[in-house]
């Protein structure tokens, strides 16, 4: 097997050389003409059943062969069915023989044939018989091992071949496409100029993509890039089955070290030269770089991560190599932060790798009231943790900086080091330390022992991080590396005055030093225009290097410094866990809540269903509470229950979010009105019951109108069929995650108030959140870096390049309404630090007065919910609106039933809402106009309209499913949306919701615990199986088939790449529902209510004000736009409502100086009234101030309303062109008879 370059001669071909690659099953064909040399191999088609591509001059023709070999096909069809096939397996139905071992088999070919082989070859065999036209060299001039190969055709075209090798795939081991290690001369990306041929490249995989043709091909297409530059590269394969094993190699192969080879050709899609694949293997740059093999590691004390703003090192990547590298620790010392401990934690674990917990801080000496601290110097320190002890007074010093000391960065009194030093290692740091600026400066050794006795260690690092100092300005004396060696021999001078260990450290921001251009770009922020800084050589150094850097000290000097020292140093600490156990909570305790929350449950339940509770109410109810009490998860319940209680008893509704709704014992304590239980009916008098448990019934709304049984009253129906382990896991041991969506505004203000009050001030925090560089910020950086420097680089390479900064640190924030709340007993410092969110103490107020910052944690609240008690109050619209229908109408909503059949009419047609499809088509366009949904949550965008015309619902459960299918990732599109069309299932049928697999799969007789896994696994977009610890892979899809499960349930589940939970879906659509009830039943209100808290920033008050005529122009306009802005796109929604409106026979009445509010839309004579808020440029504090000033009199001129309105003059112009200000004079006007 191999390549073979043949010349061509005898014959009418019109070939000069081929290539034959025996690995590929590929032609590489040389020609004067390539037309006429593809029109050779069309003629030849249906000879070349054994080969896979064919290229002629570079160009890829395989496409136009197989369009000639399917032709061939039918024609040899025809014939086979009136000549029988000979026996000979390898005949190919006539002229040219190649006679090809099975895929596989070994070929015994020692030599590559020369010219001379060939011909000799042909003179043994005698003379060859008559050629026909266009004919290839005989068999005798071809290798005798090339593969027979069909890919190129389909495999009905193929009239005899033999089948490959059973376990034999393209991409084995290390190769990813072909068979053989790529063999060839390296080329980089930057030398390749126009079209070459067998370039072989080595570099990493920016990122890559499949695509399914439309002839159902699938194209294989990859950003690749080496150190110089970039190029797109791509294959083609016949079906994505032949590309099987590329696809899962691919998965996760961004920043994949790979060898590439192929053809360059210009594409004449993009325009630019691409790299056609023939082979692609996986490189050995994916194995560490570096070792360090020197018999006593020594132990890095001074390292910045991601987390420090001009640090790159990679939290998995360090602490893998540190482990690799066997160094018996490593200090991970970030800017003034320590966000990198909870990670940490997690992979000292996976590594066993001993972590030092330290940060570089900023040290300044006292602070006297008097002192200006923001022009205070600083200097920095290293502060390592010893123990327990020492960690809990780093979280102190860290609050303590950020929220007391932060003047443009966190700052650290002395006096405060001296005072929690206990537990704690401190170190002189780098240049910039007290120390070492002491050093440079030359002071007297008495000075310099006296400032080195404050650190109980010294340090010193690499010349080359002190480079800069040499012939700068400031210090004129440093010329030399020979003086910058003497400023270290001078620090390990000292150290032997005074007895203190000196520790060389290597000052890490980057791992090695060919990460020194990421580093280059990162801090090109802080450049100044035509100032281009060079930066020093700060990476992780081996303990070889770091001798090396100090090979100018005595050996045992220099051993003493990188090694001894060091190791010391680290075995001074201890092995730390910076955070409690994950499966360790520390719940803020309430007397009696296990007890409070039991008997709740029981009452309510037996309040609903009876006493004695039927079977199916009481198992559910002990089933959950069981494990709740168990895990200590009681109090949680009974804290979300007081917090909406409270909200409730203001009269607002609170929604639930996630998978809450799963819990029965959330139902039952007034968490959320979703009922899990399967559907059913109950008397509101007798009790009597029936449940639904056969999944014959969709959900208990569904249910129709019945009297009872017993006693003849009205049945109440419920229950939606939500298995509880979808909220706290199988065996209930998952903390609850309880979210609560409250009315947005004053009552998730209130209820964040309720929070200080259940349990206290001073333990509750806003949830932080670390923002690091993302793609478009980190393609920015690239640009300006090479463009300052004049260097040109196409956009894969700068993708490339940014890649190495995405996730440094940028900001902090809050989380919008996470709290975080420590127990009474505890202190903060047992979890994390404190700091202000953004690190800013003042936020500027409506009236640009300070107001005080928001205090949150100083770790992201993701690392710490696990281990304290996470509140999400969200703030959410729905509840909102609902508050203000109840204000404008009186009506309960709670009374609202859930299969008004009006109602449910207005997702299937508009015929409730009073006008014709065609009518609304013809103003909002072909996108959902066959529905009422405009306006309404969950249902009211153009995909989620075209949903509901796909399915046409018919009552509350299909309302759940289109609610789960709009919320989840493939899920509708390509998956149930072609299942429904196809009649392959009906809606109720296909996936929907999480939920919806385990109980399809339990419905089919798999275990629960297989159904459950199943659910977990396909909900997250990881297909049916999942391994274990050992690594071993679960056998779940033996279970399901076992279970005749439908092949299209299989299917649609592997496609999933996320699923929505019902629980969540029913409390949305339970929401959505009555609002669409208002929507028919008070169309001014309902109207009123969206324009007032949806619409706000968004109505479009000079288009929407003058009229149907204007509002339809409008939408055509931004319809007609290829790219119309998030504004446009936001108007237009609004403005198709205001349109609906309209065709309802309802209208807006004019803006009125006397009578509209500052912000809500208001019902007056049977038409909407605008606030003043919707007038352009015109903000909510204007809006009110001037409400507040017409309150206090009415205004008597346009300079009146400037005056005590607070109003601007382009907004007085505004207000007159929309006709407000009509008949109010410019200034105030002299009354004679007032005097």
């Amino acid at each position: 097997m191999g390549k073979y370059r043949l010349k061509v001669k005898g014959g009418k071909m019109p070939f000069t050389f081929m290539e034959i690659d025996t690995d590929c099953h590929a032609w590489y064909i040389h020609a004067d003409s390539t037309e006429a040399a593809v029109r050779c191999l069309c003629d030849m088609a249906g000879e070349l059943q054994g080969i896979d591509s064919f290229y002629v001059n570079g160009d890829d023709v395989t496409e136009k062969v197989a369009d000639a070999c399917l032709r061939i096909m039918h024609q040899r069809q025809q014939e086979a069915s009136d000549i029988p096939l000979p026996e000979d397996e390898d005949y190919l139905g006539g002229g040219m023989d190649l006679s090809m071992p099975p895929l596989g088999e070994p070929a015994d070919i020692p030599v590559v044939p020369t010219l001379d082989d060939i011909r000799k070859a042909e003179s043994a065999a005698g003379p060859a018989p008559e050629k026909q036209e266009n004919s290839m060299p005989s068999v005798s001039a071809l290798p005798s091992d090339l593969p027979k190969l069909s890919n190129v055709m389909p495999e009905a075209m193929v009239v005899r071949h033999s089948a490959p090798a059973k376990g034999k795939t393209e991409n084995s081991g290390d190769m990813l496409i072909g068979k053989k290690a790529i063999k060839g001369k390296i080329t980089k990306v930057r030398d390749l100029h126009g079209e070459m041929d067998n370039v072989v490249l080595n570099g990493t995989v920016v990122s890559s993509e499949f695509r399914e043709l439309r002839d159902n091909r699938l194209i294989f297409t990859m950003k690749f890039a080496d150190d110089t530059n970039g190029i797109n590269c791509k294959k083609f394969y016949d079906s994505a089955d032949d590309a099987a094993g590329l696809v899962k190699a691919m998965e996760k192969a961004n920043g994949m070290p790979v060898r590439v080879s192929g053809n360059v050709r210009l594409d004449k899609y993009t325009g630019g030269y691409v790299l056609n694949i023939r082979q692609m293997e996986k490189s050995s740059l994916e194995k560490i770089s570096h070792e360090d093999n020197y018999p006593e590691p020594r132990v890095e004390l001074h390292l910045h991560t991601k987390m420090s703003l001009d640090g790159l090192i990679d939290l998995k990547q360090v602490i893998k190599t540190a482990a690799a590298w066997h160094h018996p620790a490593i200090a991970i010392t970030d800017h003034g932060v320590i966000q990198a401990f909870p990670k940490i934690q997690d992979l000292a674990r996976q590594f066993d790798q001993k972590v030092i917990y330290g940060m570089e801080g900023y040290l300044i000496q006292d602070i006297p009231e008097n002192i200006d601290t923001d022009r205070q110097k600083y200097h920095h320190i290293i502060i390592l943790a010893k123990n327990m002890t020492g960690l809990r007074n780093l979280y102190r010093l860290v609050t303590l900086s950020h929220l007391k000391f932060y003047r443009k960065r966190p700052l650290l009194p002395k006096p405060l080091l001296e005072e929690l030093h206990e537990g704690l290692i401190y170190g002189s740091a780098c240049v910039v330390g007290e120390f070492f600026e002491a050093v440079l400066e030359g002071k007297s050794d008495e000075e310099l022992m006296k400032i080195a006795r404050f650190y109980d260690y010294l340090e010193v690092q690499p010349v080359g991080n002190n480079s800069f100092l040499i012939n700068d300005d400031k210090h004129p004396d440093i010329t030399s590396i020979e003086d910058l060696q003497n400023l270290n021999r001078k620090v390990v001078e000292i150290g032997e005055k005074t007895g203190i260990p000196v520790c060389a450290t290597s000052d890490a921001h980057y791992m090695f030093a060919e990460d020194q251009t990421n580093r280059d770009i990162l801090l090109s922020t802080w450049e100044k225009p035509g100032k281009l800084d060079s930066h020093p050589p700060v990476y992780l150094r081996t303990t070889q290097e770091m001798l090396d850097e100090f090979a100018y000290l005595p050996p045992e000097k220099a051993k003493e410094i990188v090694v001894d020292n060091t190791r010391k140093i680290g075995e001074m600490c201890e092995r730390l866990e910076p955070l409690a156990e994950e499966w360790k909570s520390y719940n803020p305790k309430i007397s009696g809540a296990d007890e409070e929350l039991l008997k709740m449950c029981y009452d309510n339940a037996k309040a609903i269903y009876g006493d004695p509770l039927p079977d199916i109410v009481k198992d559910r109810l002990e089933s959950e509470l069981k494990p709740i009490v168990k895990h200590g998860f009681g109090v949680l319940y009974f804290i979300a229950h007081k917090l909406v209680k409270h909200s409730n008893d203001r009269g607002y509704l609170v929604g639930s979010r996630g998978s809450v709704g799963s819990s029965f014992v959330a139902t039952m304590s007034g968490i959320t009105e979703v009922n899990p239980l399967p559907p059913h009916y109950v008397c509101p008098k007798c009790h009597w019951t029936k449940f639904f448990t056969d999944g014959s019934v969709g959900g208990g709304f569904d249910l129709p109108d019945k009297p009872c049984p017993e006693c003849g009253t009205s049945l109440n129906k419920n229950g939606h069929n939500i298995p509880f382990a979808v909220f706290l896991g199988f065996d209930g041991d998952k903390v609850p995650d309880i979210d609560l969506n409250f009315s947005s505004g004053d009552d998730q203000a209130n209820a964040h108030k309720y929070t200080e009050e259940l349990f206290g001030r001073d333990n509750v925090f806003r949830a932080g959140t670390i923002a690091g560089i993302q793609d478009r910020t980190a393609f920015g950086l690239v640009k300006r870096y090479a463009e300052n420097r004049g260097l040109t680089y196409n956009d894969i390479f700068i993708e490339k390049l940014a890649s190495g900064v995405l996730g440094v640190k940028r900001t902090t924030g809050q989380h919008p309404a996470g709290i975080m709340v420590c127990p009474r007993d505890m202190d903060i410092h047992n979890f994390t630090p404190l700091q202000y969110a953004a690190n800013k103490k003042y936020l500027k107020g409506e009236n640009g007065e300070k107001i005080p910052g928001t205090i949150t944690t100083h770790f992201d609240y993701h690392s710490i919910s696990g281990r304290m008690l996470k509140l999400d109050i969200l703030g959410h619209d729905d509840p909102k609106i609902i508050h203000m229908l109840q204000h404008i109408t009186g009506v309960d909503p709670m009374k609202i039933p859930f299969n008004d059949p009006d109602t449910i009419s207005l997702f299937s047609s508009t015929e409730a809402l009073g006008y014709t499809p065609e009518q609304l088509r013809d103003t909002i366009g072909d996108k959902g106009y066959t529905v009422g949904a405009l306006g309404l949550p969950e249902y009211g965008t153009p995909f989620v309209r075209q949903m509901l015309e796909d399915t046409k619902p018919q009552n509350f459960s299909q309302l759940v499913r289109i609610s789960g299918f709009s919320h989840g990732t493939n899920v509708w599109l390509g998956n149930a949306q072609d299942l429904i069309k196809s009649k392959t299932v009906k809606l109720e049928e296909a996936i929907s919701t999480r939920d919806d697999v385990m109980n399809y799969l339990i419905e089919h007789g798999v275990k629960p615990l297989t159904a459950f896994k199943v659910m977990e696994n396909v909900r997250k977009g990881k297909g049916l199986e999942k391994a274990d610890k050992t690594g071993k892979m679960s056998n779940n899809r033996a279970e399901i088939e076992a279970a005749h499960v439908p092949k299209w349930f299989i299917d649609s589940c592997l496609k999933i790449s996320y699923l929505f939970p019902r629980a969540h879906a029913v409390a949305y659509v339970m929401m959505a529902f009555r609002i669409a009830w208002f929507k028919i039943n008070y169309p001014l209100a309902f109207y009123a209510s969206y324009f007032t808290i949806r619409a706000e920033g968004s109505f479009d008050a000079l288009t929407i004000l003058k009229g149907f005529e204007a509002q339809k122009a409008e939408l055509r306009r931004i319809a007609a736009l290829d790219h119309p802005s998030n504004v446009e796109k936001d108007c237009a929604t609004v403005i198709e409502v205001a349109a609906e409106m309209y065709l309802r026979g309802y209208e807006f009445m004019p803006i009125s100086l006397e009578k509209s509010s500052a912000t809500e839309f208001l019902i007056l004579d049977n038409k909407i009234l605008p606030p003043f808020n919707c007038i352009p440029a015109l903000g909510e504090q204007v809006a009110k101030e001037i409400v507040e000033a017409r309150n206090e009199a009415p205004f008597s001129s346009k300079e009146d309303l400037r005056k005590r309105g607070k109003v601007s003059q382009s907004i007085i112009d505004t207000m007159d062109e929309m006709g407000i200000l009509k008949g109010l004079p410019e200034e105030e006007q002299l009354n004679l008879f007032a005097f």
